[in-house]
């Protein structure tokens, strides 16, 4: 669901540049690279069986010439890899850093559970990793809105706020968050994306359409 809903937030121009921090098996970063024919994109995984998938994914959906899926560490920084900056770049940082508040499913998913840098390594890179002017766009839980505009607003502004919510009457689980580098516009809170109906189908009429790639989630 997260990486459907960020893949969904890209709204990148032709000829621009995305690169994705943490892009795993290419779940997200693939998803929107199809909505975006006419943008190259490059995702970063430190975990070597699951960028070698990654690839193989990009192959196998006719992507490979657009995608390209580099091994490297995310808390390592992005001038770690010797790449020019890009005009977006998008995550859904692991939501926990602390492991001894939660214990992740098995040892082999710790990775994309546990940030050992925390958040603020993931921020750092994703500033770094754009131009000015350049955006970034994170999916993340709903408590943790603070400290991304906390990290985030030294070098980043014109922040817009997408709360997600499983229903309407129910507070929201996660934020997508857009800034943009060095950007000075004022802070916009949008209206919520509300996945599910209680008394209809398992998502809302909003939420299927952008699931099933006939919606983007726009700003």
């Amino acid at each position: 669901m997260d990486a459907a809903l960020l893949a969904a937030t890209c709204d990148a121009q032709a000829g621009q540049r995305v690169i994705e921090a943490g892009c795993g098996v290419g779940g997200a970063l693939l998803a929107a690279a199809t909505r975006r024919p006419d943008t190259r994109f490059a995702g970063v995984e430190r975990d070597p069986a699951a960028a070698a998938l990654a690839r193989e994914n990009a192959a196998l959906n006719g992507l490979a010439d657009r995608v390209e899926i580099f091994d490297g560490d995310v808390e390592a920084g992005f001038r770690a890899l010797d790449l020019p900056v890009f005009d977006a770049v998008m995550s859904n940082p692991p939501f926990f850093d602390d492991p001894g508040a939660l214990r992740a499913p098995s040892p082999a998913k710790s990775g994309a559970w546990m940030a050992d840098g925390g958040l603020a390594a993931w921020t750092a890179f994703c500033l770094k990793a754009v131009r000015e002017g350049g955006t970034i766009t994170l999916i993340h839980r709903a408590d943790r809105l603070a400290d991304i505009l906390a990290l985030l607003a030294p070098k980043a502004g014109s922040f817009r706020i997408r709360p997600v919510s499983p229903f309407a009457d129910a507070p929201a689980k996660r934020v997508i968050v857009r800034a943009v580098k060095t950007g000075k516009a004022p802070l916009v809170l949008l209206p919520p994306l509300v996945l599910h109906d209680r008394e209809g189908g398992k998502h809302s009429v909003e939420a299927e359409a952008i699931l099933r790639g006939e919606a983007e989630l726009g700003w």
